[in-house]
């Protein structure tokens, strides 16, 4: 399918900036439907079917775990036959999956339809997306990994408030049917008249240098050209798994927060419309420090002394919350939490491919997701289990301070190790 003129030289402007300013739009819906919206169905679960926290949550544990499971194999499809497809497969698909949801009825089928939700959601949303700006910018790989960022956090500011009446007015169910409608309308078009797989599919380069003359411009002579480790040499570095374990902690105490954040509002006595709002603040606040986060990403030789100042600002958030549940309290934690959070989702993206290279990127993102699931399945349903138990949240909180403290140890552990060595050769 040849482009339209205006798509293919608009100004002369680099056609990956087209690409991740469609990407911004696809982050923010995949992200304001899904994890974002996660805490707003909490409470309607709850009342309607009689259901603890622990066993909402547990529904969507298991989708993450799902999703991570089928991580791999997404990255390896990716991989080889580049995001394009993934993304027009896995919009349609989870566009059916949300139509599953909501026909639940009974606990079993929460667990089971999430996990098919979590298959395919992955199959759309945080891979070829990461994938696909990191192959069209490589300098500016950091502000455009951030920029992207930014898409995440605007679900939070444009898409709770907007699925919170969904939910109010129609219910939780319509809800689902909404989110499947709106990412087929969105998702498809984007897909098919946006998304090429590498600037070679239009003539230039990463950053938007033009192609030399004489070069090759088909996709796979340009993959083949791409550097870094496969997933078999990564295995046998401690530097992946350090990171893995890394990332497993650190998003121990992101992802719990990030589902029970506005239940933990709820219960501090913060009306629920007023803790959307606030989760919506956050999201706005957090699209300044992920631009800022991708300034400082390009100029910094080592990423993990990043991750770690993260860790630092995140557990410092919850201290505060720990020690003034009140108006003051909330505002600190508040602060600390939007910087802290503002390597967003780029963070793995941006050590991955610094690390080990971009030539399997999505293979190795797609292997580090298996053991990061531990901490994204765990983590929701032991502080829901724990709210459950004692009415509060407040142990909760302090078993991911924890969590953020063994990651910034892990990530001092990594930055003392020498940096690994590759090229073009281990790529094919």
């Amino acid at each position: 399918m040849s482009l339209p003129l205006w798509l293919r030289r608009p100004r002369q402007v680099y056609y990956g900036w087209w690409l991740l300013a469609g990407s911004i739009a696809a982050m923010a819906l995949g992200s304001g439907v899904s994890f974002w919206a996660f805490g707003l169905y909490i409470s309607p679960l709850e009342d309607e079917f009689g259901w603890s926290r622990g066993e909402v949550s547990g529904g969507l544990s298991v989708g993450v775990f799902s999703g991570g499971l089928a991580g791999p194999l997404v990255g390896r499809w990716i991989d080889m036959r580049g995001p394009r497809e993934a993304i027009l497969f896995g919009a349609v698909t989870t566009a059916l999956s949300y139509g599953l949801l909501a026909t639940t009825s009974e606990l079993w089928q929460w667990y089971v339809y999430s996990a098919v939700n979590g298959v395919f959601r992955q199959m759309m949303f945080f891979i070829p997306f990461q994938v696909l700006i990191s192959r069209w910018f490589d300098r500016r790989r950091g502000i455009a990994l951030s920029i992207l960022g930014t898409g995440f956090a605007l679900g939070g500011v444009v898409v709770v408030p907007v699925m919170r009446l969904v939910i109010d007015t129609l219910g939780w169910g319509p809800s689902f049917i909404v989110s499947g409608v709106v990412i087929t309308l969105l998702y498809l078009p984007l897909g098919t008249l946006l998304v090429r797989n590498h600037p070679s599919d239009v003539g230039a380069q990463p950053d938007g240098a033009p192609a030399p003359a004489g070069e090759p411009v088909d996709p796979s002579e340009a993959a083949s050209r791409l550097s870094g480790l496969t997933l078999r040499a990564a295995l046998a570095t401690p530097h992946f798994w350090l990171v893995a374990l890394g990332f497993t902690f650190l998003f121990y105490g992101m992802f719990g927060m990030l589902v029970h954040q506005i239940p933990l509002y709820v219960s501090l006595g913060v009306p629920r419309g007023t803790a959307a709002l606030i989760v919506s603040a956050m999201a706005a606040l957090g699209m300044g420090t992920r631009l800022a986060f991708g300034l400082i990403a390009d100029r910094v030789r080592r990423f993990e002394h990043l991750v770690i100042a993260m860790c630092a600002c995140l557990a410092g958030a919850l201290v505060a919350l720990l020690l003034d549940s009140g108006a003051a309290g909330i505002a600190v934690f508040v602060v600390l939490w939007v910087c802290g959070t503002g390597g967003g989702p780029i963070i793995e993206a941006m050590l991955l491919t610094r690390m080990f290279g971009l030539a399997h990127f999505a293979t190795l993102l797609g292997a580090m997701l298996v053991i990061e699931e531990f901490g994204l399945v765990v983590s929701p349903v032991v502080a829901g289990w724990i709210f459950d138990v004692t009415g509060s949240y407040d142990l909760a909180l302090v078993m991911f301070v924890c969590s953020f403290g063994v990651a910034a140890l892990l990530f001092a552990i990594v930055s003392r190790l020498p940096q690994l060595r590759f090229g073009p050769a281990e790529a094919r």
